[in-house]
């Protein structure tokens, strides 16, 4: 619950707002931060006490696992072991939108709760420069799943965190608004290459690297990383997909200009069909429109073609549009 007694700090995206981050960090309290892809709220991996802090602001479930953000490669090797697929996948996107599923190192610092008891972690190095710089004066790895309430819609910019995690958390660093919009890709290492969600980082792109096609997760099961819950990033107004136009009294989520002129609340992912500026508006448009309904009503979604970034935006779409 909200504490009325507890304030959430606003800090200034500069060396002492991260400064002061950092000593927030390293003392086990939660501070959200920006990466390229959402707003992270962050804690100390390695203490159990901090990550409960995480499941507790978010009402997470404590089986789904977090993400690890750390500075670079060496220290990602710290805490997984890499096989030939993993190291050339994170050195070709590191930093950047892709987060690896890998086993734990011998010497991994990660505690069990944020990795929910599995003997994998997951981990990501963000391209962010203020994360890196968070991540450098905290001087250790950084749990950080999505800065908001769990299953609800992802944040984009420090207001979406106040606006879900005011009295819960510590201290949002305002780093301003994030540029992918969608959470990273997530990988599973731990055989052959498995996409266990789309993100930041294409289908595409990844192959190219491996030089063969990426396997999908079987449906249904276990979940060894964030993101693989049906039921996610969801508003409170029934979301309805692949709309062709407009009923009565519904929102639009459009794209292309499909709803034009059927008159209603409608904001367009990308009027040019960009799908990159699409990703980027995503939760952004889904959070104005649920509040121009009050949480109420449904909101329409125009088709999104599937290919490279619509692959993620069709998934998070499709999770918020699923039965909770």
């Amino acid at each position: 619950m909200t504490d009325p007694s507890k304030t959430t700090l606003r800090l200034a995206a500069d060396p002492a707002g991260i400064g002061r981050a950092a000593e927030l960090l390293r003392r086990g309290g939660l501070v959200a931060f920006p990466t390229e892809t959402v707003y992270g709220l962050g804690a100390d991996a390695a203490s159990a006490e901090a990550v409960a802090g995480v499941y507790a602001a978010k009402g997470r479930p404590r089986f789904n696992p977090l993400i690890a953000h750390v500075a670079d490669l060496d220290a990602a090797r710290r805490q997984g072991s890499f096989g030939a697929d993993a190291l050339a996948l994170a050195r070709a996107f590191w930093p950047g939108p892709l987060t690896l599923v890998v086993p734990a190192a011998p010497g991994c610092t990660l505690s069990d709760l944020a990795r929910a008891g599995l003997d994998s972690v997951a981990l990501r190095v963000p391209a962010h420069p203020v994360a890196l710089a968070l991540i450098a004066a905290a001087g250790r790895p950084v749990a950080a799943p999505s800065a908001n309430r769990s299953g609800r819609i992802s944040p984009t910019a420090a207001d979406h965190v106040h606006a879900d995690l005011d009295g819960r958390i510590d201290a949002v660093l305002d780093g301003g608004a994030t540029a992918v919009g969608v959470e990273s890709t997530i990988l599973s290492c731990l055989g052959e290459p498995t996409l266990l969600r789309p993100g930041g980082t294409t289908r595409g792109a990844i192959e190219a690297v491996l030089g063969r096609s990426l396997a999908d997760a079987a449906p249904g099961g276990p979940a060894i990383a964030p993101g693989m819950l049906l039921s996610h990033y969801a508003p409170r107004a029934v979301v309805r997909l692949d709309a062709e136009a407009l009923r009565p009294g519904e929102a639009g989520l459009d794209f292309g200009g499909r709803f034009a002129g059927q008159g209603g609340a409608v904001l367009d992912l990308s009027p040019r069909r960009d799908l990159a500026e699409a990703a980027a508006n995503l939760f952004g448009f889904l959070r104005r429109l649920d509040e121009d309904l009050g949480g109420t009503g449904a909101i329409a979604v125009a088709p999104i073609p599937p290919s490279g970034l619509g692959e993620a935006i069709r998934d998070r779409l499709a999770r918020a549009a699923a039965q909770r």
